[in-house]
Parts: C-alpha cells; sequence; structure tokens
C-alpha cells in the first residue's frame, strides 16, 4: 500500500534532498528547474526525469534557451515506499540522480555509484 503525504511535505522533503547538495557543486548548477510533479505521462512508474542540455554537453552556442527540468515523481515514489523514512530516502536518491544527469553523469555511472 502506498504512503499516505500531503503535497506541501513532499515538497518540503525535496526542499530538504536539494539543502543536502554540497554548496560547491549547488553553485554550478545552470539554467535549471527542479519540478514536482504527481507522475509521468509516459512512464508512471517512473521516479523522477532530467530534461535538458548537460552541463558536460553545453557549448559557446549554449544559450537563450528555457531552463532544463528535473521532475520529481510524488505519486510514483510514494507507490514504492512503506513508511515516511522510506519516502525519505527515496527522495534523495532521486533528487541526487537527477542532479547527477544536470552534470552529465549516466545512468551506468550512476549505478556503479550506488545511486541507482
Amino acid at each position: 500500500m502506498p504512503v499516505e503525504m500531503t503535497r506541501q511535505r513532499f515538497e518540503e522533503l525535496v526542499g530538504e534532498a536539494l539543502d543536502l547538495i554540497p554548496p560547491d557543486f549547488a553553485a554550478a548548477m545552470s539554467n535549471v528547474v527542479v519540478l514536482v510533479e504527481d507522475r509521468n505521462e509516459h512512464e508512471p512508474s517512473l521516479l523522477g526525469l532530467y530534461q535538458g542540455i548537460a552541463l558536460t554537453s553545453r557549448t559557446s552556442d549554449y544559450g537563450g534557451v528555457l531552463p532544463d527540468r528535473i521532475s520529481i515523481y510524488r505519486e510514483a515514489i510514494l507507490d514504492i515506499c512503506r513508511d515516511e523514512d522510506d519516502v525519505v530516502e527515496e527522495v534523495v536518491v532521486t533528487v541526487v540522480h537527477e542532479i547527477a544527469h544536470h552534470f552529465g553523469i549516466d545512468d551506468a555511472k550512476l549505478h556503479e555509484l550506488g545511486w541507482g
């Protein structure tokens, strides 16, 4: 049975996860927004998604573009968790995972590092 949690509480957890990002990395993040959404309409079980151009792929031509998007999918995360402690842990893992994509780290390397 999925964990029940208000959207406000879930958004607080995402904010707390973002606060865990080391200051040097947070300062290096550029033109990116983190959003909480209920589900990904194409892949309802997806926990998070990075959409944009990774910092490592940006060239001197980069500019005048909409911000990259990191979506954290609330209902999908709540579906797989047993209690609030699980939600806290999964939110941190998902936020770090998607921010890593912003820095150009692919899924294979994230899995190798334990950030599945």
